[in-house]
């Protein structure tokens, strides 16, 4: 999967991640509770706005969800994972910004609801995904009609699922997306540091306590947790969007990487000036470009139609 240097990079990961795991505290001096940190990630979700696209509660098999601006019959479709650190989130939460990549693209969403920590942990988040994507599948939807999408951690999930599909053996789906991923739960990326300052909506205690809820005893780098450690080999086309200023940037650099050492196409584009998940800010001309520019993957990597 890579060189020496690779798995040596993973191991000083590892250390480190293990070494953090001793710090208990955050600023103000106490420990932040479950609620407390769900509470933090409402406040950003806050943010989004208003949906502004029609939704109907549906489910994958046995994993719910809602279809957003699509009615589950659709010959293409994106399987979207919302983001939360794998503790806050939902479906409801992310509509805004499902919305506005369903409404920029033309193709409708699943957007799944899958199980969060602590109530259930790694690899909870992992199996649902690929459920739900067994199910698609079954309902007739051609694989390469398949796009898979998200953001923050579900962006991470997104790409942990399509390893998962492939090491399954079941047909890859046409392409994979991700906003601000987050595919290092090891933290170890430098932007980590350097954007402390720059980011207002991410920090590092955020997500080191989320990574703590979700992996339990789990090695913050086992790929299906952290697939920037895993091999692309046989990916579908890659596009990744992040902002230079946000906390997660090197994640977004990371994704790249791997899908260039494995031959796949793959499209990262880091926007100065931007932070967390810019394309929720309307007004912003880079939010417009950054969902034209995903909107343009999403209906040419889905452009082979169901029979």
């Amino acid at each position: 999967m890579g060189s020496p240097v690779f798995f040596a990079n993973i191991a000083i990961a590892t250390l480190l991640w293990h070494v953090m795991a001793f710090w208990q505290q955050n600023s103000q001096g106490h420990h932040r509770t479950i609620e407390e940190l769900r509470g933090h990630y409402a406040a950003l979700f806050a943010r989004f706005g208003a949906p502004g696209m029609d939704v109907s509660p549906g489910k994958l098999g046995a994993i719910p969800g809602e279809w957003v601006g699509a009615s589950g019959d659709n010959s293409r479709i994106i399987l979207y994972f919302h983001g939360g650190g794998y503790v806050a989130g939902s479906p409801e939460s992310h509509r805004p910004l499902v919305g506005k990549l369903v409404a920029a693209s033309g193709v409708g969403a699943f957007s799944v609801g899958y199980r969060l920590a602590p109530e259930c942990f790694f690899p909870a988040a992992v199996r649902d995904g690929i459920d739900a994507y067994r199910a698609l599948l079954a309902k007739g939807v051609s694989a390469p009609s398949v796009i898979l999408a998200g953001d923050e951690a579900g962006g991470g999930l997104a790409f942990a699922v399509t390893l998962a599909i492939r090491n399954a053996g079941l047909e890859m789906p046409g392409g994979v997306v991700a906003l601000s991923p987050w595919a290092d739960m090891s933290l170890s990326g430098l932007s980590m540091l350097s954007n402390r300052k720059s980011d207002p909506v991410l920090d590092w205690e955020t997500l080191f306590l989320s990574a703590r809820h979700y992996l339990r005893k789990s090695n913050p780098c086992d790929v299906y947790a952290s697939p920037a450690y895993s091999s692309f080999t046989d990916f579908p086309p890659v596009m990744v969007h992040a902002g230079a200023g946000e906390i997660l940037r090197d994640d977004a650099s990371k994704l790249g990487d791997r899908a260039a050492a494995a031959n796949v196409p793959v499209s990262v584009e880091i926007y100065d000036g931007m932070g967390h998940l810019f394309q929720v800010e309307s007004g912003r001309n880079e939010a417009k470009v950054s969902l034209s520019r995903l909107a343009q993957f999403i209906r040419a990597m889905s452009a082979v139609m169901a029979a």
